[in-house]
């Protein structure tokens, strides 16, 4: 009797084992099944197939290189040269002999302090100049046709006597060449700081663009608007590009001649231009670029489009783009 009930205690012991290594519990969620640990930087992985985790987010595209070449950034600075073509008198010269690379030039060697030469062509805008007593370039940046070239001494006032007149006419050898070549308003020459500035700013461009964008951008982040020097200004007013770039202050005929001068330099073809932005008497630069041609305005760039920018505008606003006048409010009166 004593064996039997051992026995029976023995089977209970067996079936409570049997229970416990089941999971008897009252648990009645899934069954648990052991997952391979997932790589620590991906935390969402994909399926594994035979083994190998992979990832779907992988980007598999390579970034090609811009095996683009960078262009040459050696200033090119054109000098107006003096010729045998002339007309002259006691008093001053008129020197016509590059008349087809876009440019005169004039001297005036009399006593008078104040002279003026007078410049009318094809387009019949007139351009008055002061003349000082040394040899002084002037464009011809109305393109191609007839011109007349005149020089006045002042006798009294506002009265001019007429001392040397000369017509001409213009077959320009390249259109682009009176805004290539420095001129009394973009008056600029090999040892001008703003050619080595410019050289220095253009050594890692890849194409024109990049170029007026660097100058750009030079010019409305390190100048300062001359409020005092606007105010005083006198007529007659001439950019001295060197005293810009030193004291790194100016107004807009500064900004413009300065911008103009380094690219000019670049072989960039640049209008300096006078007129009116809205109601106000304002300059400003166009750029010719190969393969677009004229874009009127200083640029501003957003990727591969542009806006047409003023610097005086960009440099004194906190917001440069809210001022900017629209084109049709831009009005040309002179280009030099």
């Amino acid at each position: 009797m004593k064996k039997k009930i051992n026995k029976f205690f023995n089977i209970i012991i067996i079936l409570c084992l049997v229970a416990i290594s089941s999971g008897c519990n009252d648990d009645k969620s899934e069954p648990h099944y052991y997952n391979p640990p997932s790589d620590s930087n991906n935390s969402s992985p994909s399926t594994t197939n035979r083994g190998y985790e992979t990832n779907n987010n992988t980007n598999t595209s390579q970034v090609k290189p811009d095996n683009t070449p960078l262009r040459d950034s050696t200033p090119q600075v054109r000098i107006p040269a003096e010729g045998s073509e002339k007309a002259t008198s006691n008093v001053c010269s008129i020197d016509f002999s590059n008349r087809n690379e876009g440019y005169v030039l004039a001297n005036y060697f009399g006593n008078n302090p104040k002279v003026k030469i007078q410049i009318i062509g094809p387009d019949s805008i007139t351009y008055n100049y002061d003349l000082p007593k040394h040899v002084t370039c002037y464009p011809l940046s109305a393109g191609n046709g007839n011109y007349k070239i005149s020089i006045y001494e002042n006798i009294g006032g506002t009265k001019y006597s007429l001392a040397l007149s000369k017509n001409i006419s213009v077959t320009l050898n390249n259109d682009l060449l009176p805004f290539l070549y420095p001129n009394q308003f973009v008056d600029f020459n090999s040892s001008s700081i703003c050619i080595s500035v410019g050289q220095q700013l253009a050594s890692n461009a890849k194409n024109d663009l990049n170029v007026v964008e660097k100058a750009y951008n030079y010019v409305i982040t390190n100048f300062k608007y001359d409020y005092d020097k606007a105010r005083n200004l006198k007529a007659g007013y001439l950019p001295n590009i060197d005293t810009t770039m030193q004291t790194k202050t100016g107004i807009c005929f500064d900004y413009a001649s300065v911008i103009a001068s380094m690219l000019r330099s670049q072989r960039i073809p640049t209008r300096l231009e006078i007129g009116y932005a809205g109601t106000e008497y304002h300059a400003w630069i166009s750029v010719y670029i190969k393969d677009i041609g004229w874009i009127n305005g200083i640029i501003q760039f957003t990727g591969d489009t542009w806006t047409m920018m003023d610097p005086t505008f960009a440099s004194t606003s906190k917001n440069p783009i809210k001022f900017v006048p629209t084109k049709d409010k831009y009005k040309i009166s002179f280009m030099y």
